[in-house]
């Protein structure tokens, strides 16, 4: 079988357009649970929905690949299964290594869906001495100082960095040096890579800061059904600033408002 370091997915060459290729994953999951039940074709419209997309843009994603179905029957499932994971690379092997592992890394690492999709876990790596040699998932925890030696041997060319966002940068920069050109990121911070250096960032904070926007957006909108058109979409009152007479509590420059500003 293939490795991640000597064969890289051809989507870019071929001209798949970044937002198709953002949407091939959520395809694919759709129709590995289709295949899982035995459908053997799906209609767009039942597949887009599945993968909450429109039909329209489902039709132009797959026109990519050169998969345009069959009127009257749909799509052949498991020839799209097969399709959509050769362009995403999955039917190669892709060694991994994660950085850092605390909770958020150590639960990574037990993640099963990562063999089912073509990755696999080839290290742990912690840069904690107490760490070293403890098993996590089935897998030895390695010292951070081994960390280039381990890509080198594995042939790692995707980085998972778990850690603290204080030393991300530096464990992005050892990551790079070693030869790993894809890194997945859930440290919250910004990484700087060279060209050529892919980047993935997942924020939860972030993610559940949007959730967050959009309750507060359906609760001011059920408050002005309730209330009468005048008071919907009103914008609320600016904090009271320090030091001025407000409704928040006593601080040590004064008044601190309930809401503080961001």
């Amino acid at each position: 079988m293939a490795t991640g370091r000597t064969h890289r997915p051809a989507t870019r060459s071929r001209g798949i357009p970044e937002a198709t290729v953002a949407r091939l994953p959520l395809y694919l999951r759709a129709l590995t649970a289709l295949s899982e039940r035995s459908v053997p074709t799906v209609s767009s419209e039942e597949l887009a929905a599945a993968a909450g997309v429109n039909s329209a843009k489902l039709r132009k994603d797959f026109s990519y690949l050169g998969s345009y179905g069959t009127r009257g029957v749909g799509y052949d499932v498991e020839y799209l299964v097969y399709q959509i994971s050769r362009e995403l690379g999955l039917t190669q092997d892709w060694p991994v290594v994660i950085v850092g592992i605390g909770n958020l890394g150590a639960a990574l690492a037990g993640y099963g869906g990562f063999a089912s999709r073509g990755f696999r876990v080839a290290a742990l790596i912690d840069a904690d001495p107490a760490m070293t040699g403890r098993p996590v998932a089935g897998i030895p925890v390695q010292h951070s100082d081994d960390l280039e030696r381990i890509i080198e041997e594995d042939g790692v060319s995707i980085g998972v960095i778990a850690t603290p966002a204080g030393v991300a940068q530096q464990v992005c920069d050892r990551l790079v040096a070693a030869g790993v050109t894809s890194i997945l990121n859930f440290a919250p911070t910004v990484l700087s890579v060279p060209d050529g250096v892919d980047v993935r960032k997942v924020d939860l904070s972030i993610e559940l800061q949007i959730l967050a926007f959009h309750e507060q957006r359906k609760a001011g909108e059920e408050s002005g059904a309730e209330n009468g058109p005048n008071t919907a979409g009103t914008a609320p009152a600016p904090p009271t600033p320090r030091g001025t007479t407000g409704t928040g509590r006593k601080g040590p420059d004064g008044d601190v408002p309930a809401v503080m500003p961001a």
